[in-house]
């Protein structure tokens, strides 16, 4: 309970001061390009990874990412890069 109090909170001093909730509300960010391209921000870390699939740690749950012939392309503190066949991303609590 208290820390759907804390995110409510947090959602609306993002609204108030009109900042990103993404970044105040500690939430992934995923831009999907085409079916060729995941980047995904403010991610935790890897969990799994294959040419199948890839498993990413967020915040609150995981982003789990499936097709084929994946790769990590690039890997950085809070940014990474998935290049393949993406058929499927599914967001996990």
């Amino acid at each position: 309970m208290k820390k759907k109090k804390s995110v409510a909170l947090k959602d609306l001093l993002a609204e108030f001061f009109e900042l990103p909730k993404d970044i105040m509300l500690d939430l992934p960010r995923l831009v999907l390009i085409g079916n060729l391209q995941l980047i995904l921000e403010n991610h935790r870390g890897i969990i799994e990874y294959s040419n199948e699939k890839v498993r990413i740690a967020v915040s609150n749950g995981e982003v789990i990412v499936k097709g084929s012939k994946l790769q990590i392309r690039g890997l950085f503190t809070d940014e990474l890069s998935i290049e393949g066949y993406i058929e499927t991303v599914k967001y996990e609590d």
